[in-house]
């Protein structure tokens, strides 16, 4: 008798706290949080940050109590399908695996930008295909690998974060040397500070905020392969709003006490390779401690890293889960014996290597048009997040049930999926308006490309299929006709 083909579920607790706040670090935090000092002022970088932060955890536990629910690779793609539209599904589902595997290539030229920091004669290429073989290799050998090298490259993250606020903090109160000198608020009253250029610079910096928030999700597609969904997927949920307050707020708080926010270092560090002007690097060096550099360098590439390894596993997943549905070729559903998906583990790291490919041979512009394409993907998952979670619940009670009897419910219902809602809509319509309005379509059409790459797939599906909005009551909450859900229902139901 074949052994039947599925994920198998080997993530644990400890894997899943860490992908959950690992998808929140990258280079946002140790690159661009600096710039965002810069332009709007300390007081503008926090409310901004909070205001998205905020949202993030409203997204989170909406996408936590459908994950705890239907915990499958498929995630938020499958929620779409059953609980609004189909079409809105397929259109999630390739959206969000085009948008990680084209950021694999991201990171792999990443990646070898920053080895060129310590080995600046060997080609870049190299490196970046070096980084690729490793990721597919920690890919192919399960969900358990994938998960024990984001525990320690998210690991590594966290570190540096607590440790860069212990010191920042002893540098504030005068322990260590560097800090304001027993004034800790003079770099907040200085200029126009702490609302450095007024309220449009928030809004900006609310969307580079948010382009750094994106990746929190990625816990609802590795509930599909965790141990015990129903308990670790809330655990992993409840200490992601608290992280994210330490981690960004707490960071970005310590640098404006440190460092002025019209320091011209600041709005330099925000490229992968000016890692010495990163905020991390500047204030850490104000402490005499030469290294600084080299080693925020060496934290980058681990950050790098851990976002090239997400990325690969996630977007393997989702396209495995579209082809399990029938919306993607079949061959992409065969899994290993390691159970995981080898022909989408493949078939993207192919995909990632052409995108890399371009960036190589096209002068940087198709390579840029694919980046630009996936910029806006993160937004457009996190409204179909919040769409899926209204529908989901308004289904669950329109059918008769309580809230009480899920295992998991997301706080706040309804305020959480709308606000989360409406703010990642402003979030999209506003990236750049003033291109349509006076007419530069090249630039609008660069920056805005990824809802139309949305609208691709959106409508000639629904088009082709005549799919139409799931009546409440029709919405299928059943959880055994799921693919990778019938053994957790049966051992739920013996327990």
């Amino acid at each position: 008798m074949e052994e039947k083909q599925e994920l198998k579920r080997t993530l644990k607790k400890r894997h899943l706290d860490m992908i959950a706040i690992g998808g929140a670090i990258g280079t946002g935090l140790f690159l661009a949080s600096g710039t965002s000092v810069a332009t709007a002022g300390p007081g503008g970088a926090l409310v901004a940050y909070a205001c998205i932060g905020a949202m993030v955890y409203f997204l989170m536990t909406s996408l936590g109590e459908m994950a705890t629910y239907l915990p499958v690779s498929g995630s938020f793609e499958t929620y779409a399908t059953r609980f609004v539209d189909p079409a809105l599904g397929f259109a999630m589902g390739w959206n969000y695996w085009y948008s990680w595997a084209v950021t694999v290539p991201s990171e792999m030229v990443a990646g070898a930008i920053i080895m060129k920091y310590w080995f600046p004669n060997v080609p870049g290429e190299i490196w970046s295909l070096l980084f690729l073989v490793l990721l597919v290799g920690l890919n192919i050998m399960g969900a358990r690998m994938y998960g024990e090298a984001e525990f320690w490259f998210a690991g590594i993250k966290v570190a540096t974060i607590i440790i860069f606020i212990v010191v920042g903090i002893l540098m504030i109160i005068g322990i260590l040397k560097g800090g304001p000198r027993g004034e800790m608020f003079m770099h907040w009253t200085q200029g126009d500070a702490p609302f450095h250029g007024g309220v449009m610079t928030i809004f900006s910096i609310a969307m580079i905020a948010g382009f750094s928030f994106q990746g929190t999700e990625i816990v609802g597609i590795a509930a599909g392969e965790s141990e015990n969904p129903e308990k670790n997927v809330p655990r992993a949920i409840k200490t992601v709003f608290w992280r994210i307050l330490l981690f960004y707020i707490g960071a970005i708080a310590i640098i404006s006490f440190i460092i002025p926010y019209n320091d011209p270092n600041l709005l330099q560090g925000g490229a992968v390779d000016n890692v010495a002007m990163s905020p991390f690097t500047l204030v850490l060096q104000r402490t005499g401690f030469a290294a600084a550099a080299s080693v925020m360098n060496a934290v980058i590439l681990t950050s790098v890293l851990s976002c090239g390894n997400s990325a690969l596993y996630t977007s393997t997943r989702m396209i495995y889960a579209l082809a399990k549905e029938g919306k993607a070729p079949k061959f992409l559903a065969k899994v290993n014996r390691h159970g995981v998906p080898s022909n989408a583990l493949i078939f993207t790291a192919v995909i990632a290597l052409l995108a890399f490919g371009s960036y190589l041979v096209g002068e940087n512009s198709i390579y840029l048009w694919l980046i630009n394409a996936s910029g806006l993907c993160g937004f457009i998952t996190w409204l179909g997040i919040a769409i899926s979670h209204w529908r989901f619940r308004k289904a669950w009670v329109a059918q008769g049930h309580e809230v009480k009897e899920l295992k998991y419910h997301a706080m706040w219902f309804p305020f959480g999926p709308i606000f989360a809602f409406l703010l990642c809509f402003i979030v999209i319509v506003f990236q750049d308006p003033g291109s349509v309005i006076h007419g530069r379509w090249l630039e609008a059409l660069s920056i805005y490309i990824g809802v139309i790459l949305f609208f691709i797939f959106f409508i000639p599906y629904k088009i082709k299929n005549k799919t139409k909005m799931i009546p409440l009551t029709e919405v299928d909450l059943s959880r055994s006709k799921v693919t990778g859900m019938d053994d957790f229902v049966n051992d739920i139901e013996k327990e």
